[in-house]
């Protein structure tokens, strides 16, 4: 097993091209490179504003759009269940194998591109690699633990060429 990225697109006003998940595979490669995650899968699913409205109220109460959501599968577990899925090419993947979800909002981050005079791929990215720190168990509560996954993010994205 190695550290995988499934995905979809659930919008139509953006086109995700093969060569820009290729990109956002080597993100995942880089971020987890660092963090020293080699193995596990990620699935990410590109959606509207308002579809990422809806989770945002439906799993945090906060009635509005935001630009990103992760789930980790484990952070609400005592216990791994027995669940075995099995890949297209017939592989299997345990529960455990599933670091979580990532989901992007591709308007939002549209948007945000335009605010920071920045690239959409660049947008999209940088919100990747912060939905997986997420996955890790990071977050940004305070000024120091913001400071520390910023650097992480734009290190990684440093490496992949997606600067400012």
């Amino acid at each position: 097993m190695s550290l995988e990225l499934a995905w979809s697109n659930e919008q139509e006003n953006h086109e995700i091209s093969e060569q820009f998940i290729t990109l956002l595979n080597q993100i995942l490669q880089k971020a987890g490179e660092a963090e020293g995650v080699t193995d596990g899968e990620v699935a990410l699913t590109f959606v509207t504003n308002e579809k990422i409205h809806e989770l945002n109220y439906a799993y945090r109460g906060i009635d509005r759009p935001t630009d990103v959501l992760s789930f980790a599968l484990n952070e609400s577990m005592d216990e791994e269940p027995d669940i075995v899925y099995e890949l297209e090419d017939g592989e299997e993947l345990e529960f455990g194998d599933m670091l979580g979800d990532i989901i992007i909002s591709v308007e939002r981050a549209q948007e945000q591109s335009e605010e920071y005079g920045h690239s959409l791929e660049r947008e999209l990215g940088f919100l990747f690699v912060h939905g997986f720190l997420h996955l890790l168990g990071y977050d940004h509560q305070d000024a120091e633990s913001e400071a520390e996954m910023m650097g992480k993010q734009e290190a990684v994205l440093k490496q992949v060429g997606l600067v400012r």
